[in-house]
């Protein structure tokens, strides 16, 4: 499970960190894909239309349990960067509580530049990605 030491301040600003090291958009576009290599692997069974994010161009399936009172992502997308968007995401929401994600902003998506540097079906599919996770957030309060 994914390390839930750090404040959720502190992880964002970890990806940001991480976002800064790289000058050129194309560079970024490579670490993003990376991060998708790196989701632990979802089951073809769990691929089911209740857990397809709506108003993605490309398929991106999201999961979660509860476990004493974090929220636990995965999820798995047909599309590499895509894939790498919601492993981004994951990696930063994935083991809050519920309450500590309906709180978050979501600006760190900003802050990277990622939102203005997507295609706009991209960039729309990235808004119901975070309207997803703060919908669970918000029914696990």
């Amino acid at each position: 499970m994914e390390d839930t030491e750090k404040t959720l301040q502190e992880a964002e600003e970890e990806v940001v960190d991480e976002f800064s090291m790289f000058d050129e958009w194309l560079d970024k576009y490579e670490y993003l894909i990376e991060l998708g290599k790196s989701l632990k692997d979802y089951p073809e069974a769990d691929k089911t239309e209740d857990r397809l994010i709506q108003g993605c161009q490309s398929r991106v399936w999201l999961d979660y349990k509860v476990q004493n009172g974090r929220i636990w992502f995965n999820a798995d997308s047909d599309a590499i960067i895509t894939k790498g968007i919601i492993s981004l995401l994951i990696k930063i929401y994935s083991g809050r509580t519920p309450e500590e994600i309906a709180s978050s902003d979501f600006s760190v998506v900003d802050r990277i530049g990622l939102k203005e540097n997507l295609s706009p079906t991209r960039a729309n599919g990235l808004v119901s990605m975070i309207a997803r996770i703060r919908e669970i957030a918000s029914e696990n309060r």
